[in-house]
């Protein structure tokens, strides 16, 4: 069972936002504002069943019919300083993820089927906090969640392609299975199918180039929790983790493609639950770091410096092969808190290769010549990247 309650919060605007409209467009929930806003927070109510949206400083809309497993969309005020946005329900519904677009000024959930009794279960799980991108230092959010845990067990490694000798880069295609990620509001062309083709030519451009091995994190239209992705590229001692993504935006005619790495921030403390949860000798090679915690924070610590330091190199070099090749942003190395590159020890971006909500943009990520373009781009950054490396050993 999955109940994940959303919460993000922001740095209070100058004037309450207004609710302009609440779309439901198959499995997500779309809540678009006139500006961003303070807090948000979703949370499941029985008897009837409902989901129910407060947003701290914002001015409720109308009400809507709704579509689909929603029968109405109602909307009110909460208390004198928020709007609440109650989605009624006709069978029972949870949210298994979501976040902000469009720099707070629109929150998409993603709805999943349930049953009767993980629904009720669902009300009183405690949050669990993280911190997304794109609307700078002070946005956080935290998801509620409870789920069904299955019998502990590692999924099959992928298959890697290329010469044995060779380093490994792991290509991970975001979303899949339930989660779609973002949607062009007039073709449907959905984020997962793209990412997948992407990560397709960029494995077949790196493989025939003949000087990298090149796995994918998954090669059909599966799910993967963050940690799974990442996780996969770490079990497998990847020298290059490469996640796909597009961008979105509600309104606007934002392009461009952008690459993320960790932000030192964020690492610190994931960097602390790995000290504690898994073997740390598999972090630092041949240093049993259980024998002095001191010694390995001090070595976790440098360990993850080094490897922010090669993500931001490879970052950096992808955007200055990409420009010339396929839509880039001025500004194309961003830091931010990601899951998906928190692995410690192994040089991870995540490459947001351009705004699917755009028709200029979708068009060339959906195009056979635009995959071409963005492989291209990877396989001359990739093929760069390695030979420093072996340059400087």
């Amino acid at each position: 069972m999955s109940a994940l309650l959303v919460s993000v919060a922001f740095a209070a605007p100058a004037q309450a936002t207004t609710v302009q409209r609440v779309e439901i467009d198959g499995g997500r929930v779309l809540i678009h504002f006139d500006a961003a806003v303070e807090q948000a927070s979703s949370f499941v109510l029985d008897g009837p069943r409902r989901i129910a949206i407060d947003i701290d400083g914002a001015r409720p809309g109308p009400s809507l019919p709704g579509e689909g497993a929603v029968s109405a969309i109602r909307q009110g005020w909460r208390g004198s300083d928020g709007a609440r946005v109650v989605l009624d329900l006709d069978r029972p519904m949870l949210v298994s993820g979501g976040g902000f677009e469009d720099e707070g000024r629109t929150l998409a959930l993603i709805l999943a089927p349930t049953d009767a009794r993980h629904f009720a279960a669902a009300i009183d799980q405690r949050p669990l906090s993280f911190q997304p991108f794109g609307f700078g230092a002070e946005r956080v959010a935290s998801y509620r969640v409870s789920a069904p845990v299955p019998p502990a067990r590692r999924a099959p490694l992928p298959r890697a392609e290329g010469e044995a000798d060779r380093p490994l880069v792991v290509i991970d295609a975001g979303h899949g299975g339930p989660d779609p990620g973002a949607i062009n509001p007039k073709t449907g062309l959905r984020e997962k199918d793209v990412t997948l083709k992407i990560a397709k030519a960029i494995r077949d451009a790196l493989v025939a180039s003949g000087r990298v091995r090149v796995a994918l994190t998954r090669s059909d239209d599966r799910y993967l929790v963050l940690r799974e992705r990442f996780g996969i590229a770490r079990r497998m001692r990847a020298d290059l983790f490469i996640s796909i993504h597009c961008d979105s935006v509600g309104a606007g005619d934002a392009t461009g493609a952008t690459a993320y790495t960790l932000s030192e921030v964020a690492s610190d403390k994931e960097a602390a639950r790995l000290a504690a949860r898994e073997n740390k000798s598999d972090i630092i090679a041949g240093v049993d770091l259980d024998q002095n915690p001191d010694v390995s924070t001090i070595l976790i610590d440098l360990t993850q410096r080094e490897t922010m330091n090669a993500s931001a190199g490879f970052a950096r070099l992808l955007g200055r092969e990409a420009a010339p090749l396929m839509p880039t942003k001025a500004k194309f190395h961003r830091m931010a808190s990601l899951m998906v590159l928190k692995a410690p020890d192994m040089p991870s971006i995540l490459f947001e290769t351009g705004y699917i909500s755009n028709p200029k943009d979708a068009a060339f990520l959906d195009s056979k010549a635009g995959r071409a373009k963005i492989a291209e781009s990877v396989r001359r950054a990739v093929q760069i990247y390695f030979a420093r490396r072996i340059a400087a050993k």
